[in-house]
């Protein structure tokens, strides 16, 4: 009899179980973009890319961010998503360190992540997507720089945060250059100046900045704010002897690259990083093979490299007088 009772308890156990793996199958797939700051140019064109991924897929595809660019409202929304049970989240995150343990947790309750510049999470989350190496991008912005500089002189440079990873890379990368190329060129503050990705905190430090160091001579902005402020800063104050370049948008800061006060800005297309990155997850979620020579669909993404699970593609942009208003974002 005893025997009996086990063999119904285990039948009505693997049943239940079968059950639930029907409703995990039947359940629409959900995949939500965490990105880093509501409300800004550049995100609001990657929430164009996520929604499109949704329309062009047929699943629920959206986008989130927090207010002033916070990272623990950032880690919260995450939270939020886990309890939520969402597919999967893809994250550009603020601070990627302090984000890294809600996305173990979010990978142990069985959800897809995929980051984007963050590659210091690859092996936290399921993939880690970069639109080229940062490396290369920081050094293409550094060389636009220091042409116009002639290659010597006085200078530094804004990044979103010291904590935003990608942002440090490409820094980084152009200090290097600087170091091993040109030795007349000289960085005169300890680190790259800090603007949070706020317009207004960007135009301040770059007014600060400008009248600090009166022999500046060029500003690498990491983030859209502090070039096209820094820009807008110089042709307020006629500093045309200064070479401002950098991450730029072409609808943000393409009046100054026109006007000469922006010598060269640098991109790829937000709404473009948005949808590939959900496109991974979505290829995770259905058990696809991501590998080297994979098409990611958009432009400079037909044919990725993989490599540390980090998904290069190679998608940069280069804003100039004749190129800015070819792009409509």
């Amino acid at each position: 009899m005893k025997k009996v009772f086990i063999l119904i308890v285990a039948l009505a156990i693997v049943g239940m179980m079968a059950g639930s793996s029907v409703m995990a199958a039947d359940k629409p797939i959900e995949i939500v973009m965490v990105a880093k700051h509501e409300g800004i140019s550049w995100f609001d064109d990657m929430r164009t890319g996520v929604n499109q991924f949704g329309k062009d897929y047929k699943v629920k595809a959206s986008q989130i961010a927090p207010e002033g660019g916070d990272p623990a409202k950032q880690v919260q929304m995450v939270e939020d998503l886990i309890a939520k049970g969402v597919s999967a989240i893809c994250v550009v995150p603020n601070d990627p360190t302090s984000m890294e343990p809600v996305l173990k947790k979010a990978r142990a309750a069985g959800i897809v992540v995929v980051s984007h510049e963050a590659q210091q999470l690859a092996k936290v989350v399921n993939y880690d997507m970069e639109s080229f190496v940062n490396e290369d991008f920081g050094r293409l912005m550094f060389s636009a720089m220091a042409k116009a500089m002639n290659y010597e002189g006085e200078y530094t440079g804004f990044v979103g945060a010291l904590t935003m990873q990608t942002h440090m890379q490409w820094f980084m990368a152009g200090v290097e250059l600087q170091k091993a190329k040109y030795p007349k060129m000289k960085m005169v503050t300890p680190q790259p100046i800090e603007d949070k990705n706020d317009e207004k905190l960007a135009y301040d430090r770059a007014t600060e900045l400008i009248k600090a160091y009166p022999n500046l001579k060029g500003i690498m902005g990491c983030s859209v704010s502090s070039t096209t402020m820094s820009g807008l800063v110089c042709q307020e104050k006629n500093k045309k002897n200064i070479a401002v370049a950098g991450l730029a948008l072409p609808s943000v800061s393409g009046p100054y690259i026109k006007s000469g006060f922006i010598r060269e800005g640098f991109c790829w297309r937000p709404a473009d990083a948005g949808y590939v990155t959900c496109l991974i997850a979505l290829k995770v979620l259905k058990g696809e093979e991501i590998k080297t020579g994979v098409n990611l669909v958009k432009p400079g993404y037909e044919k990725c490299t993989l490599k540390d699970n980090v998904v290069f593609g190679n998608a940069p942009l280069a804003l100039t007088k004749e190129t800015v208003g070819k792009y409509p974002f």
